[in-house]
């Protein structure tokens, strides 16, 4: 499948794995992210709230683009993710924020749900090229045309691994195959950085970091995903979270109408261990809206 190319000033698009063949004009989109081909972001600034390794002392260099190719219904970035808020800029204008951000002292360029602009993303990185790490943060559902576009320009891969069975991403991502289609996914992204390396401050120059939010009432969802990883992947890192908030159109899913208890999350945390997976665990005080970003549009 081409990945992307453009007809006359518009764009026809199959950079997901949606493959929705749609054009894309300059502003707005048909595809299921419904956005225009232009880079759309909604913040960008210093963002201390990942992974040690990520965020460091300075902050990971944070660009937030709006429009997303899961629309989960219980992101905690709704209102840019699904409801698609934030500034149209130029490729020009990505590219010196690239360089504004790398000038404030950050550690990394963190690209979070950067999917839809990917043509956009890799005509900024020929323009201006940072010499911290690129990080691309994804839901980890991607194409593999579009990941191996980027080999050579990306350094790190934040994926995550949402669901352990396709069932689970119909009905809250409305994403097809998911399980097959994420997994290969992971494995291109791991192939492309290798094992993971960190420079004499701990800090991560290059490797892939699997995510995994769990979910109420969804253990068997969670223990599903590491058994997963554990029987696919190595030269990866685990990164487990517990920062739900039923937030987006959560409260609609009587499932995820509450936040998770210590004892769900104990009972993943503990069998993560058993596994003898490397990585980070995020404390359940992570489960508060404060961490949400300022979406400021700027």
């Amino acid at each position: 499948m081409l990945w992307y190319n453009f007809c006359g000033d518009n764009m026809i698009c199959n950079l997901c794995p949606r493959g929705c063949n749609a054009e894309r004009m300059e502003n707005s989109g048909r595809g299921f992210c419904k956005m225009g081909y232009l880079p759309k972001v909604a913040r960008i600034a210093p963002h201390m709230w990942e992974e040690p390794c990520i965020s460091g002392t300075m902050g990971s260099g944070a660009i937030f683009f709006s429009g997303c190719t899961l629309r989960c219904v219980y992101c905690q970035n709704y209102e840019i993710s699904a409801q698609n808020n934030g500034t149209v800029i130029s490729v020009k204008k990505l590219a010196e924020e690239f360089k504004r951000l790398e000038n404030m002292g950050v550690h990394n360029i963190n690209l979070v749900s950067p999917t839809p602009y990917v043509h956009s993303i890799i005509e900024a990185l020929n323009i201006y090229k940072p010499e911290i790490p690129i990080v691309y943060n994804s839901g980890g559902y991607e194409d593999l045309e579009t990941l191996k576009s980027l080999e050579g320009y990306v350094d790190i891969y934040l994926p995550d691994f949402k669901y352990s069975s396709n069932e689970l991403g119909k009905i809250y991502s409305n994403a097809d195959n998911y399980v097959e289609i994420t997994k290969n996914a992971i494995r291109e992204m791991i192939n492309q950085t290798g094992k993971a390396a960190f420079d004499n401050n701990g800090l991560m120059k290059k490797g892939t970091i699997i995510r995994h939010l769990v979910l109420p009432n969804h253990t068997k969802n969670s223990i599903g995903v590491l058994d997963i990883i554990k029987e696919n992947f190595e030269n990866c890192m685990v990164s487990l979270m517990g920062q739900y908030v039923p937030l987006g159109n959560a409260v609609n899913f009587e499932k995820l109408k509450r936040k998770i208890t210590q004892r769900e999350y104990n009972k993943v945390k503990n069998y993560l261990f058993d596994l003898g997976l490397e990585g980070f665990v995020q404390e359940l005080s992570s489960a508060d809206e404060k961490y949400v970003p300022t979406w400021d549009y700027k």
